[in-house]
C-alpha cells in the first residue's frame, strides 16, 4: 500500500503542475472542453448562441491552417445563464463553470468600449486567464473595426492558450528602424500601407500627412497607420488577422525583431511561432493529413445549487479543537455562504459514513438553523473518505436523477489508504469536489479529485489565530451565481492575546458592499466581552451567542452604514484565541462591488524553484490601482510568510498599472502543504479605478487604404491613458488556495536566488548622453540588494541578446544599487566607438549579488543615432519617411573597439 500511496502521490504532483483553472485539454490535434459563458448580465438572445458557433467553426478552420494542420476545435461548451429562459437544448452542466471560462461574453468594461481582449498577467509562453467578448462583438457589430470574429478568435486564443503577445503596441505605435525610416509597430514589416492623421466630423473627413513630435523624434500621437486592403503578406496573425491574406504566424525568418512589439518586449525577441512551437501543445503533436469535423457544440445552462457538506468526525478531529473549528466554519458557510435557493445536505464519515441530512433547500434562517443541529459533536473511529463520498452521491440522487455539476464539500484531517479505490467514480460522477484539508496529515490522494472535477484545493493548519478553516469555507462561494450575489469577505484575522487581553481593529464597508452585511467572532475558552460600533459610534447589539460552538454573529438589517465600522474584543484568561470575519454582499446589484482574487502561479513546486503570488482587484472589469496589497502564505506548520506585492511592472509584475499586484516567494520552511491569502486596503484617494483600455486588447483598424485613398472606420472610443479615477476606502480578504512544496531541505543552504531580471529598462537621449532608468531587483530576486550592475551596448540587437559578455560593458564604477523596487537613474556618454553602419545603440543589464550569482539578461532598451525629418510634402507620407543620421554615431573598426566611457549617477530619494 505504502508504494501505492508514493505513486499516486506522484501522479498528483503531475497533475498539478501549474495554477490553470481551465479545464481545457488536447486529444488528438483537439481542444476539448472549451468553455465560452455568457455572463448574466447579458439580455437574453438566441443569435448570440448561434453566433458563438458561427465564430468557433470558423475559427477552427482558421486556426488548422494557421497551425501547420495540427490544432482545432474538437469540443465546446456554452454556458447559458440561469436567467435565460428553459429550452429543451438546454442540458445540466458538470464541472464546467463560470470560474473555469475560457471565453466570458459579457459587458464591456465601459460602456461604449466594445474592445476584445485577453486577461494576460504571466510570463511569456504561459497561458492567460480568459478572452473577454462583448455581445456586440459577438452579434457582429464590431467586424468592421476589428475584422471577422473567427480570425480574431484565433488571434485571442494564441494569447491565452500559448502565452505570446501582440505584436503591435499602442503605448509605443511607431519606431525608428535601422533603415533610418519611421516605421509602424508591426509584423511582418510585409505589411503595407500609410500613415496620416484622420479626423472626420460628421460626414465630412480630413486626411493629412503626420508631423514628427519633437520630443519623440517619431510621429505625433494622433497619427495612424492605414495597412493598404489589397496584400499579399501572409503574416502575421498577432498583428493584424483582419487583412484577407494573412493567415499565418510571425516566423523566425520573417519575425521583425526591431519594432518594439509586446511579443518581443515580453519574448525576449522571439517569433510568435517560436514560442507556440515551443509549447507543450505543439510538442505532443503532429501534422494531421485530413481535415478536422468541424467543433460539437454543448450547451449547459446553469440551475440551483446543490451541495452535500462530506464532514470527518474521525478521532484524530478530537485534536487541536479541529471538531469544534470545524462546526465554527461549518456554521459560517451555511449563515452567509451559501446563496438562498442553494440545496444542502449533510453526510458524517469516520471509518463508515451516515447522511445526517438530505437535501434541504436554504430559503430562510429556519433552513440553516436545522442544519446547524445536524453537525457532529463527537470525534471518534477511523476514516474512510470513499464512504463519506458515496454517501454524499446517495444524498444527491435521492432528490435528482443525475449528479451532474452537483458540489461535495469534503473536509478531512486524515489519511486513508482506501482513498485511490474511489477515483475513478468520482471523476465519472459529474460532481465536483471541494477538498478542505485540515492539519498536516490531511490525505494527499483527495487533491486528484478536487483536481479532475474541477473543485476547489484548500487548507487550514492547526493555528486557530491564522481564521484558516472559516477562509477556506469562506471561499466556496458558487462559481456559477451573478457576482451580486456572492458573500465577499472584508475582514479575516485573529490573535493569540497573552499579556495583552485586548483585540482591538476597524472594518471599511465601502459603498459598493453592505447588504447582508455579517460579523463573526470565535473564541477557544471564555466567551469574551465584545463591542461593535457603526460608523456614526452607535453600538450594535443583539448577537447570536453559541456557547457551544465558542462563536458570536450578528447580521445587519438592510444596507450595512458606509465607512469605518470600530470593533473592541475583551478576552477573560490569557492564551486565549479570538477571531473576526467579516462578510457582505453587493449593495446594488446594477453596481459591481470591489472584488480581490488571488492565486500562486502553480499548485505544486519543487524547492528551489521560485513560485509567484498574484492578486488581481478589480471593480467589474475595471482594474483598480494604489491599493496596499499583503500576502500571507502559511506553511504546514502555521509558519506565516508575509508579502508586499507590487503592481509595478518589475521583477514578478509583468504589466504596471493593470490591477494585479505581485511577488516572488522563495522563504519555504518545510515540505508539504501551504496556503495563500491575501489582504487589500485601499485608502481615500489613494487607491484608484484605472480607466486606461485593457492590456491586450484586440487592434483597431483605422480604415483601409482603397485605391491610394483612405476608407475610414469610425474613431474608437478613446479615455486618455492616464485617466484615473479616485476611489473610496475599501477592505477586502481573499483565499488563494493550497499548494504543495517537496524537496526542501534541512540542513543549511547556500544563497540559491539571484536578482531578478530587471524587464523595464527604458533609454532615452538628452544631447550626447544616454539616460537610463529602470526599477531595482534585490539580492534574492525582488527582496534586498543587489551589489553591483553590469551594463553593455552594442550596435547589434542580436549580438546584445545572444552574446552579453562580449558586449562592450560601461564604466559603472559609481553606480550603487538601492534596495529592490526603488527607482534606478544612470547616465553615460557614449565615446567615439566604431561600428560600421550602426543606427542605433542598444543598451541591457545584468544584475550580480554579494554571492557573485547573476540575474538574467535585462529587457533590451536603445536609442537611435538619427533625427528623422518629415518630407517636404508630406501628404505622400508611406510606412515609412526618410531620416538623416546625426553626428552622435558609433564607430567602429573590426572585432577590436576602444571605449571612453563617461558615466554619471543621479540619485533621488
Amino acid at each position: 500500500m505504502r508504494v501505492f500511496r508514493s505513486f499516486l502521490f506522484l501522479l498528483v504532483l503531475h497533475l498539478l503542475q501549474g495554477s490553470d483553472t481551465s479545464l481545457v485539454q488536447l486529444n488528438n490535434n483537439g481542444y476539448e472542453g472549451v468553455i465560452i459563458a455568457i455572463d448574466p448580465a447579458v439580455p437574453e438572445d438566441g443569435r448570440i448562441i448561434e453566433q458563438i458557433k458561427d465564430m468557433v467553426t470558423t475559427a477552427s478552420t482558421y486556426l488548422f491552417e494557421a497551425t501547420e494542420k495540427r490544432f482545432f476545435f474538437k469540443n465546446v461548451s456554452i454556458l447559458i445563464p440561469e436567467n435565460w429562459k428553459e429550452n429543451s437544448e438546454y442540458k445540466r452542466l458538470k464541472h464546467e463553470s463560470y470560474e473555469h471560462a475560457d471565453v466570458l461574453v459579457a459587458p464591456p468594461t465601459l460602456p461604449g468600449r466594445d474592445e476584445p481582449y485577453t486577461k494576460q498577467f504571466t510570463a511569456c509562453g504561459e497561458k492567460g486567464e480568459y478572452i473577454h467578448l462583448t455581445p456586440n462583438f459577438v452579434l457582429g457589430k464590431n467586424e468592421s473595426q476589428y475584422g471577422p470574429s473567427g480570425r480574431l478568435f484565433v488571434h485571442q486564443w494564441a494569447l491565452l492558450r500559448w502565452g505570446v503577445f501582440d505584436e503591435y503596441n499602442e503605448d509605443e505605435p511607431y519606431y525608428s528602424a535601422t533603415s533610418k525610416k519611421i516605421e509602424a509597430t508591426r509584423c511582418s514589416t510585409g505589411i503595407t500601407g500609410i500613415n496620416r492623421v484622420y479626423t472626420c466630423q460628421g460626414d465630412s473627413c480630413i486626411t493629412r500627412g503626420c508631423r514628427i513630435d519633437s520630443k519623440t523624434k517619431l510621429y505625433e500621437k494622433d497619427c495612424q497607420f492605414f495597412p493598404d486592403q489589397d496584400q499579399t503578406e501572409k503574416a502575421s496573425i498577432m498583428f493584424m488577422q483582419g487583412i484577407d491574406s494573412v493567415v499565418e504566424f510571425c516566423k523566425e525568418n520573417n519575425h521583425n525583431r526591431e519594432a518594439p512589439s509586446l511579443q518581443n518586449k515580453m519574448c525576449d525577441f522571439r517569433s510568435t511561432w517560436e514560442v507556440i512551437s515551443n509549447s507543450e501543445d505543439f510538442k505532443n503533436t503532429t501534422s494531421m493529413v485530413a481535415p478536422p469535423p468541424p467543433p460539437v457544440f454543448s450547451l449547459l445552462k446553469i440551475s440551483q445549487r446543490i451541495v452535500c457538506l462530506v464532514l470527518d468526525k474521525s478521532g484524530s478531529m478530537a485534536s487541536f479543537n479541529r471538531l469544534n473549528r470545524m462546526n465554527q466554519a461549518a456554521k459560517h458557510f451555511l449563515l452567509q455562504t451559501i446563496e438562498n435557493g442553494s440545496w444542502v445536505g449533510m453526510v458524517h464519515f469516520d471509518s463508515i459514513a451516515l447522511v445526517i441530512s438530505n437535501l434541504t433547500q436554504i430559503i430562510s434562517s429556519n433552513e440553516r438553523n436545522k442544519l446547524f443541529e445536524s453537525l457532529p459533536t463527537e470525534a471518534v473511529g477511523g476514516t474512510s473518505i470513499c464512504a463519506g463520498i458515496k454517501s454524499a452521491f446517495e444524498v444527491i440522487t435521492d432528490m435528482y436523477s443525475q449528479i451532474d455539476g452537483s458540489e461535495i464539500v469534503l473536509l478531512t484531517d486524515g489519511e486513508d489508504n482506501t482513498a485511490g479505490s474511489c477515483v475513478d467514480e468520482v471523476k465519472q460522477s459529474g460532481a465536483i469536489i471541494h477538498f478542505i484539508a485540515l492539519g498536516p496529515s490531511a490525505d494527499q490522494a483527495v487533491i486528484e479529485m478536487s483536481t479532475i472535477t474541477g473543485g476547489k484545493h484548500k487548507y487550514a493548519s492547526d493555528e486557530a489565530a491564522n481564521n484558516g478553516l472559516i477562509d477556506a469555507f469562506a471561499a466556496l462561494v458558487s462559481g456559477n451565481a451573478d457576482l451580486s450575489q456572492q458573500s465577499l469577505q472584508l475582514e479575516s484575522k485573529g490573535l493569540t492575546l497573552n499579556n495583552n487581553l485586548w483585540m482591538n481593529g476597524t472594518v471599511i464597508i465601502d459603498s459598493t458592499v453592505g447588504k447582508d452585511t455579517f460579523f463573526q467572532f470565535t473564541w477557544e475558552k471564555e466567551f469574551p466581552n465584545i463591542s461593535l460600533w457603526d460608523p456614526n459610534g452607535t453600538q450594535m447589539e443583539n448577537f447570536t451567542v453559541d456557547t457551544l460552538s465558542k462563536m458570536a454573529y450578528l447580521s445587519i438589517p438592510g444596507t450595512a452604514k458606509v465607512g469605518v465600522w470600530t470593533y473592541s474584543l475583551q478576552a477573560k484568561q490569557n492564551s486565549e484565541i479570538l477571531t473576526i470575519t467579516v462578510n457582505s454582499r453587493a449593495a446594488n446589484p446594477s453596481v459591481p462591488p470591489i472584488t480581490v482574487n488571488a492565486k500562486m502561479n502553480k499548485d505544486t513546486n519543487s524547492f528551489p524553484s521560485p513560485m509567484i503570488v498574484y492578486a488581481e482587484i478589480l471593480q467589474g472589469f475595471v482594474p483598480i490601482l494604489g491599493a496596499n496589497v499583503t500576502a500571507f502564505i502559511e506553511s504546514n506548520s502555521g509558519k506565516t510568510e508575509v508579502l508586499q506585492l507590487l503592481d509595478n511592472g518589475a521583477g514578478a509584475d509583468s504589466f504596471k498599472n493593470d490591477g494585479v499586484y505581485s511577488r516572488y516567494f522563495t522563504a519555504y520552511s518545510e515540505n508539504g502543504r501551504y496556503s495563500l491569502k491575501v489582504r487589500a486596503h485601499g485608502g481615500t484617494n489613494a487607491a484608484t479605478r484605472s480607466l486606461r483600455h485593457p492590456l491586450n486588447r484586440a487592434a483597431y483598424i483605422p480604415g483601409w487604404v482603397v485605391d491610394g485613398k483612405i476608407k475610414g472606420n469610425p474613431s474608437r472610443p478613446e479615455i486618455d491613458a492616464d485617466t484615473q479615477t479616485p476611489l473610496e476606502s475599501f477592505s477586502r480578504t481573499a483565499s488563494g488556495g493550497a499548494f504543495v512544496v517537496s524537496n526542501v531541505s534541512n540542513l543549511p543552504l547556500p544563497d540559491l536566488y539571484p536578482p531578478s531580471q530587471i524587464t523595464d529598462l527604458e533609454a532615452t537621449r538628452d544631447g550626447d548622453d544616454i539616460s537610463l532608468t529602470w526599477t531595482a531587483p534585490g539580492d534574492d530576486f525582488d527582496v534586498g540588494k543587489a551589489q553591483q550592475y553590469i551594463i553593455r551596448i552594442s550596435g547589434s540587437l542580436l549580438d546584445l541578446r545572444d552574446n552579453f559578455d562580449d558586449a562592450l560593458q560601461v564604466n559603472t564604477t559609481d553606480l550603487l544599487p538601492k534596495e529592490a523596487n526603488s527607482e534606478e537613474t544612470f547616465a553615460f556618454t557614449p565615446g567615439h566607438i566604431s561600428e560600421g553602419n550602426a543606427t542605433h545603440i542598444f543598451i541591457a543589464i545584468q544584475s550580480v549579488d554579494k554571492s557573485n550569482l547573476a540575474s538574467k539578461v535585462s529587457n533590451i532598451a536603445q536609442v537611435a543615432l538619427f533625427i528623422p525629418e518629415a518630407d517636404s510634402s508630406p501628404e505622400e507620407n508611406s510606412a515609412g519617411s526618410g531620416a538623416n543620421v546625426s553626428p552622435f554615431v558609433l564607430l567602429v573598426s573590426g572585432s577590436v573597439a576602444i571605449v571612453s566611457i563617461i558615466s554619471s549617477a543621479t540619485i533621488f530619494s
